[in-house]
């Protein structure tokens, strides 16, 4: 064993769905602290078998646990035989000013982008993380098939989900999202976080919006599906309109649901994760 994975810590391990979730540790290069992020494993790639894998973003305040723990999904992708990766939301004590005196800024809130600004841009390197190490450490670990990855989210993390698709569309094969931030740019939010993270340079925050990368001519080859509460508690924040009259302008294939009676919650993540899930595999297996 080398040494590099001597220093990956195995913080916990349960069988599930037929399969083995696992938390890790490990040294991250790009946040510069250690990170830590859950793994789910389907009995396929337990018998040595590469399998397709989703990585899965969850919202503000969340960790590497939230999404796994409640959404459902890895039900249906033990189903699908399919795994999935679930990382942190933002680097964790990092000695940073002021990270840990608000909820949608710092601990927790990372916005999965690479900031720019001190004292952020020491650590706060999330959108390189989710791009790049994690990926390639946990396809270095497991027998995860690369050529086979998609990426999901909830609301900052769909956000991330769509940044990421938009941006690296060769990279990640099928795409989806619950209610996202689809309009960051213009909303309390995410003018807030953007500010901080890249110094008060609007400049940049046109990499970070989904709606702007669209208007930008960023598109992505597969089918985004989005799912939207419409008794959600954020929905004039999360600017759905936006990004549905962005698609329809750039041409990117967009299936936007609307869902009369559901609210922000993983209540209404649950009601959905089954489609969502299919939509992957039908993605990843084609």
């Amino acid at each position: 064993m080398s040494s590099e994975n001597l220093a990956i810590e195995t913080v916990g391990q349960h069988a599930c769905c037929g399969g083995s979730l696992r938390v890790l540790k490990h040294p991250s290069e790009v946040l510069g602290v250690p990170a830590t992020f859950s793994i789910f494993l389907p009995k396929e790639a337990l018998a040595g078998q590469k399998v397709p894998v989703i990585h899965v973003l969850a919202g503000l305040t969340a960790n590497h646990e939230t999404f796994l723990i409640k959404s459902n999904a890895i039900r249906f992708a033990a189903e699908h035989g399919i795994a999935l990766v679930a990382p942190d939301t933002s680097p964790r004590d990092t000695g940073t000013p002021g990270e840990n005196d608000a909820y949608d800024l710092g601990s927790g809130a990372g916005f999965y982008v690479d900031a720019t600004a001190e004292p952020w841009s020491r650590h706060y390197r999330m959108e390189s993380y989710i791009h790049r190490e994690l990926p390639a450490l946990t396809e270095k670990l497991f027998p995860l098939d690369g050529d086979r990855r998609g990426i999901m989210g909830h609301s900052m993390g769909g956000m991330g989900t769509l940044v990421q698709a938009l941006r690296y569309p060769e990279f990640w094969k099928s795409v989806s999202a619950f209610a996202p931030i689809c309009h960051p740019s213009v909303i309390p939010w995410g003018q807030k976080a953007f500010d901080a993270y890249f110094g008060g340079d609007p400049s940049k925050w046109r990499d970070c919006d989904p709606t702007l990368l669209l208007r930008n001519g960023h598109k992505h080859p597969a089918t985004i599906l989005v799912d939207q509460g419409l008794q959600d508690q954020y929905l004039s924040d999360l600017r759905a309109d936006a990004l549905v009259e962005a698609a329809k302008e750039s041409g990117q294939s967009l299936e936007m649901r609307h869902h009369d009676v559901y609210d922000h919650s993983y209540w209404f993540i649950q009601s959905f994760i089954a489609d969502h899930l299919t939509h992957h595999a039908k993605g990843l297996k084609a």
